[in-house]
């Protein structure tokens, strides 16, 4: 299994920016763009939780998926 983020996803669907959920979140735009791309080994669970809060998630299941290794091939 395989942890996905759904991030850049969630952006396009709201309409928002790299730069913008930045600074929702209060996070640095370069965490938003590694996860964003799925390029990261090691998750804050603090900037998950300020970036749920400023897309307004409430099931973390919009945000964080676990997927077959298979699916990614």
């Amino acid at each position: 299994m395989k942890l996905r983020i759904k991030l850049d996803h969630l952006m396009k669907e709201r309409g928002l920016t790299q730069r913008e959920l930045s600074e929702e979140a209060g996070v640095r735009q370069a965490a938003i763009s590694q996860l964003a791309r799925g390029y990261v080994s090691r998750i804050s669970i603090d900037h998950i939780e300020r970036i749920a809060t400023a897309l307004n998630i409430t099931d973390i299941n919009e945000l964080i998926t676990l997927v077959d290794n298979e699916e990614d091939a």
